[in-house]
């Protein structure tokens, strides 16, 4: 059996032994020493100074102790909870009578040279003046490129601070009902600027997705399910993500997405509650694409910003709750001729 290393405490205990039991051999059977070892013991606590010859100040520490990390650890998950719970079903009151619609855009790539910026500023000023026509976005709002992608600045006119530049014009375009972070956004990391000119320019943005649930003024939910991508991916159907997603249990009227610069539409029926559920992915404003050039993507790319005219006056299993019109001037047209039709 190794013998305790010789510190100070256990010098100190060998003594007290000895005090205790008398002599040297009775400590000794007690401790399991040989009287040899608690000699060399009791030899260097001869050594050791009664009492220190000086006298240092009890330093405060820099680690919190564990009470005051165990208060901070609950406060932070109480405001992390509050937070997540808060999105779970983020509520959105429209303040206008009747039908409206959500223009969902694609992903916009305002910095890229094959993006079509024109189209773009078309579609934001149809929002501007088509009333009850809300603009929504799924992300990616310029290349950002980072890291070893940084290179590819080179490759295109606009400078970084030229994209930040563009990337505030179109967040501050128009009133959005949504803005959604892509995998571009979120290259920026924590400190993403989207997020703070949505901020400044009171609009809702949330990173991945967010889901709303839109009060109408006539009592009804209408409930809109948008993410930059939704799981799941098919050869044979585009929108596959959204639409899995809804067979699996997003019971939403609107499940819309991007990324992938397609399009792909489905409509799904919740044979339970005959929820129709529409589910969209949405094309990219970037119409040539050096990617998909390289890896020989098809151009799947039918519409940039399909627009879904919600009349909340019919039922969750009524066809004519939610009519998706692909093309945004048609669908504008057709808005305004409901709620004009509304007030007739």
């Amino acid at each position: 059996m190794a013998l305790p290393t010789l510190t100070d405490a256990v010098v100190r205990d060998s003594v007290e032994a000895v005090r205790e039991h008398g002599s040297i051999s009775a400590a000794a059977r007690a401790l399991g020493l040989s009287r040899s070892a608690l000699r060399e013991r009791l030899d260097k606590a001869a050594r050791i100074p009664e009492s220190k010859p000086f006298e240092a100040p009890a330093l405060p520490d820099e680690l919190p102790t564990a009470e005051e990390l165990l208060a901070q650890r609950k406060k932070q998950y109480s405001r992390t909870n509050a937070a997540k719970e808060a999105r779970s079903l983020i509520p959105i009151r429209i303040k206008i009578d009747g039908p409206f619609g959500i223009m969902h855009m694609g992903d916009p790539h305002v910095d890229d040279n094959g993006t079509d910026i024109a189209l773009l500023e078309r579609h934001v000023d149809i929002c501007n003046a088509t009333e009850g026509l809300f603009a929504a976005n799924v992300g990616d709002y310029s290349n950002n490129w980072v890291g070893r992608l940084a290179r590819l600045y080179g490759e295109q006119s606009v400078s970084a601070q030229e994209s930040w530049v563009l990337v505030e014009w179109l967040i501050r375009s128009t009133h959005w009902l949504y803005l959604i972070g892509g995998n571009h956004d979120l290259w920026s990391g924590a400190g993403d600027p989207v997020k703070w000119m949505a901020r400044q320019a009171n609009s809702l943005y949330e990173h991945h997705g967010a889901r709303l649930a839109l009060k109408c003024a006539n009592g009804r939910e209408i409930r809109v399910n948008a993410r930059h991508d939704f799981k799941g991916h098919s050869q044979w159907n585009t929108a596959h993500g959204p639409s899995k997603a809804a067979q699996m249990g997003w019971r939403d009227h609107v499940l819309a997405c991007g990324h992938t610069h397609v399009s792909g539409y489905q409509v799904v029926k919740d044979p339970a509650t005959g929820l129709i559920s529409h589910a969209l992915r949405v094309a990219s404003y970037k119409t040539h694409d050096r990617y998909a050039d390289e890896k020989g993507l098809p151009n799947q790319n039918i519409f940039v910003a399909p627009v879904t005219i919600i009349d909340p006056k019919y039922g969750d299993d009524d066809a004519r709750c939610v009519t998706v019109i692909f093309d945004p001037e048609e669908g504008a047209d057709y808005l305004t001729f409901k709620r004009k039709r509304k007030t007739a």
